[in-house]
């Protein structure tokens, strides 16, 4: 018996025809973190090893150092959520996919001994999948869509976590601030209910003015409860979306919220700017894409579904050694294919309706949300320009006129529970608007702060007349 070794030709073509496919160093992830960087101002970073790790909790503690901002908010939880942190993975593995759909499949190699009357034969078959060989540009454009699909997902869904900590911060400082003011509110109420039960005693407070005042007393105590209930709550849901614990869930947050702006934003064609900037749309659009691309591949291998194409040698003792070639070919007798078609067909006409349902939905959240952010703008500043100097001009008069003897101790008593009403509304319109805020900016897929609107809305009319240009 002798052997003889494999030809050199196959392996010589299949190095011919494999491409260099490798796996990024950061998984795909720079490009993600660049898109999130322009569209919520902070840049997430992968943990990918321990080194990795204490470098982002030492980013996250020097951040902490200092009262918690809004934006710093968003930075400590882009660095820190761990469920952020899992969303990131998400880029890494449809990196890997890509890199291995430019891969050529492994060849297959058998063996075979058989021996009769003496005689022994070796056989030798070299195998490689020619479909598959003739597929990989198409499967590596479909998983380089599904790559850019991707990487647009992760990053809406790292703008929704910024919007979801802005508006929990926003909720945080709020109720810190109304349980800051409550305090005081009952402090007062305490005061005035002494102050009640004293001229009570020597006749100068009726009963029913006195159990005014000692009700009031009563409902602001309880109203530093609810307060301080909100205020715990509050904190702790904005802790779990910055995914801190220990020593680092005891940050420090202002004792205000930011003021109101001078003028709201003034944006046009709002349903315009949600559908070119969304990235829920343009992922919708790269999947409906990518479906027609595998309805391509779906058709093109409706009928050849397995092809191989093998090279081999054979050797029989006292015989000369037998090269050629085995084809093996799936008949298409039963299956030809129809169904799978019929499925993709299904699939990419569900992805179409998809976009079309993303389009509607950004239109009309558009809309919804910037009317919203208008009405807010516009309770508080009713209450910052005429609802609260009102109430301070009256307050300075019904003062003089106590300290006149012209009003009752009742009548400064009554003043000062409607002028906290006046103080807590504001501190709600002010809450109303800066989550209106949050909510517009991640619907619309901009940024009202920075960069002034006028100019984000003279980039959107550009790129909107390169795009009409490019149609037409």
């Amino acid at each position: 018996m002798r052997r003889a070794a494999l030809g050199a030709s196959p392996m010589l073509l299949l190095a011919l025809l494999a491409g260099c496919s490798t796996v990024a160093p950061d998984g795909g992830f720079g490009g993600v973190a660049g898109i999130a960087r322009e569209r919520i101002g902070a840049e997430p970073r992968l943990a990918r090893d321990d080194a990795a790790g204490r470098e982002l909790a030492q980013a996250v503690r020097e951040t902490l150092a200092q009262p918690l901002g809004m934006e710093d908010a968003v930075k400590v939880a882009v660095l820190a959520n761990p469920g952020l942190q899992a969303s990131y993975g998400k880029v890494g593995i449809a990196q890997a996919d890509l890199a291995q759909a430019g891969r050529l499949p492994n060849p297959a190699l058998e063996f075979k001994h058989l021996s009769a009357s003496g005689e022994v034969a070796i056989e030798r078959t070299f195998t490689a999948n020619l479909v598959k060989l003739l597929t990989t540009p198409l499967a590596l454009r479909l998983e380089s869509q599904r790559f850019e699909q991707v990487k647009l997902e992760v990053a809406r869904e790292i703008e929704l976590h910024a919007r979801d900590t802005r508006i929990a911060w926003v909720e945080a400082v709020a109720a810190r601030q109304a349980l800051a003011y409550a305090r005081q509110v009952n402090a007062a109420a305490e005061a005035g209910a002494e102050l009640a039960g004293r001229m009570a005693r020597t006749g100068n407070m009726s009963q029913l003015d006195l159990a005014r005042q000692q009700a009031f007393h009563a409902d602001a105590a309880v109203a530093v409860a609810h307060a301080e209930r909100q205020a715990m709550a509050s904190r702790e849901k904005l802790t779990r979306l910055l995914g801190l614990w220990g020593e680092d869930a005891q940050y420090r947050l202002p004792e205000h919220l930011p003021e109101l702006p001078t003028a709201p934003a003034e944006l046009r064609d709002i349903e315009r700017i949600a559908l070119q900037q969304r990235l829920d749309v343009q992922a919708a659009r790269l999947d409906a894409e990518g479906t027609a691309a595998n309805l391509g591949l779906t058709r093109t291998t409706r009928f050849i579904n397995v092809l191989d194409l093998g090279y081999v040698n054979q050797t029989t003792s006292n015989a000369p050694t037998a090269r050629g070639y085995d084809l093996t070919l799936e008949l298409p007798l039963f299956d030809w294919g129809g169904a799978r078609v019929a499925r993709a067909e299904g699939i990419y006409m569900q992805a179409v309706n998809r976009v079309a349902q993303a389009a509607v939905t950004a239109r009309s959240e558009a809309r919804e949300s910037y009317l919203g952010y208008r009405s807010a703008w516009d309770v508080a500043a009713h209450y910052r320009d005429r609802i609260i100097p009102l109430r301070k001009r009256i307050s300075q008069e019904v003062l003089l006129r106590y300290n006149g003897m012209l009003l009752s101790t009742q009548d400064l008593l009554t003043d000062s529970r409607e002028q906290a009403a006046a103080v807590t509304g504001y501190i709600d319109a002010l809450k109303e608007f800066w989550t209106a805020h949050a909510t517009l900016e991640a619907t619309l897929g901009v940024r009202l702060g920075g960069q002034p609107v006028r100019q984000q809305q003279q980039q959107h009319e550009q790129q909107h007349e390169q795009h009409q240009g490019h149609a037409e």
